[in-house]
């Protein structure tokens, strides 16, 4: 079984990508930017951080998921010395669940007030 989930994003159809895409109990989130209604949400990592993983939340529970069967979590920051700020909002989340966590640093995204985007997957057992 496959099923994708889109956002609504003019970015999906572009770029030929879905939000989330479920193969049989597993659900692969593409990378998650703080882009709200009016722009990017937020100017510091914590704050993105935070709203990002508001939104994952959603996405998750489009699909019959919740942040508690997320296995693993890839935060990509654009000054990797700010990792404490993400790393607390993150902890919020995902403190008693514990998924595996990659912080990776990358290059300034498309739009340079992004400073984090998030990308997840999450499982239910069989």
């Amino acid at each position: 079984m496959r099923n994708t989930f889109g956002s609504g994003s003019v970015w999906e159809q572009t770029l030929g990508y879905s939000r989330a895409v479920q193969v049989d109990n597993t659900l692969y989130i593409s990378a998650t930017a703080a882009s709200g209604d009016d722009g990017i949400v937020g100017d510091d990592f914590y704050t993105q951080t935070q709203y990002i993983l508001q939104k994952l939340g959603k996405v998750l529970a489009d699909a019959g998921f919740g942040y508690e069967d997320v296995v693993q979590s890839k935060l990509y920051l654009t000054d990797i010395s700010k990792w404490e700020e993400a790393g607390r909002a993150h902890g919020e989340v995902f403190g008693e669940i514990r998924p595996t966590l990659s912080l990776v640093h990358v290059l300034p995204f498309l739009d340079p007030k992004m400073l984090v985007e998030i990308e997840l997957v999450a499982q239910k057992s069989a």
